[in-house]
């Protein structure tokens, strides 16, 4: 099973899985009918599959469009819905009319969260949807996470964590279930790459975005393009690390970064690491 690069631990395969497992199920019985926030990554992916199986069409799956989205998760979350029958829909959020959200400070995912889940609970009281669930995890609970905030102030439930389920065995629950993301990277927003306190900008997220696809389409499997004005500082999994150094393929990125509109491309010898823009808090934001 591959590790959880943001946070690597070993899954409980045993009797106290199977007991979370019917936790969570007992959980989603007794709400009856469910909005789930679902991205297409492996938490929100695994939660609207088990929503999925166990109320059928009164579990109804929301993917955000927004600038901040990699339309390559859109393609996922889409993908993922049609390969199951989930009840699926998109809705636009507009978290970039937010000037608290461009202005990029450390609760930037507060203000992100609140414009999402102000849609979705509106949503559900349009159409009679008893609650909103969102795809946090036990291993969430010490991390410093705005977004949870924003959760809380909308009563959005959190299943996977009232079930004590982790990241690990959430993976493993989604591999037995046969998903495809029981083993995806981790993924967050685009403009969790642009440095705290460098405003948020349409065209820096297409820059990134950019980037980041061409990597993808280079064949790495975990990758961040941290923006740096007119640097992108590469980070990607430390296996993968050789792999770029190959001249070809160093000649290969740099050739496709550029091409998205950055002047100067630099590998992080660290390879990627969560949340690594918090070591430049204190650099000059561009």
């Amino acid at each position: 099973m591959t590790a959880d690069l943001e946070r690597p631990q070993a899954a409980d395969t045993g009797a106290g899985l199977l007991e979370k497992e019917a936790r969570l199920t007992d959980h989603l019985s007794r709400l009856g009918s469910v909005i789930v926030a679902f991205s297409g990554g492996t938490d929100s992916a695994y939660l609207a599959y088990a929503a999925h199986t166990i109320l059928g069409d009164r579990a109804l799956a929301v993917t955000a469009d927004s600038a901040s989205y990699p339309s390559r998760h859109r393609a996922i979350a889409a993908g993922l819905a049609s390969q199951y029958r989930l009840r699926h829909e998109f809705i636009v959020t507009d978290e970039m009319d937010n000037a608290d959200y461009r202005a990029n400070a450390p609760d930037r995912c507060f203000h992100c969260k609140t414009e999402l889940f102000g849609k979705l609970t509106a949503m559900a009281r349009a159409r009679g949807f008893a609650a909103v669930l969102d795809g946090a995890n036990a291993d969430d609970r010490g991390d410093y996470r705005p977004g949870r905030q924003a959760a809380r102030d909308h009563g959005v439930l959190s299943p996977l964590d009232a079930a004590g389920l982790t990241k690990a065995e959430i993976r493993e629950l989604s591999r037995r279930a046969g998903l495809p993301t029981w083993d995806q990277p981790a993924s967050a927003c685009l403009s969790s790459r642009i440095p705290y306190h460098s405003e948020v900008t349409r065209e820096k997220l297409q820059t990134i975005e950019q980037a980041e696809n061409a990597l993808a389409a280079l064949g790495f499997r975990v990758f961040r393009v941290r923006h740096h004005g007119d640097l992108a500082r590469i980070e990607v999994g430390p296996d993968e690390l050789a792999r770029a150094f190959e001249p070809p393929m160093r000649a290969a990125i740099v050739r496709d970064v550029k091409a998205a509109g950055y002047q100067y491309v630099t590998l992080d010898l660290q390879g990627y690491r969560m949340g690594s823009l918090n070591e430049g808090i204190l650099l000059t934001a561009v």
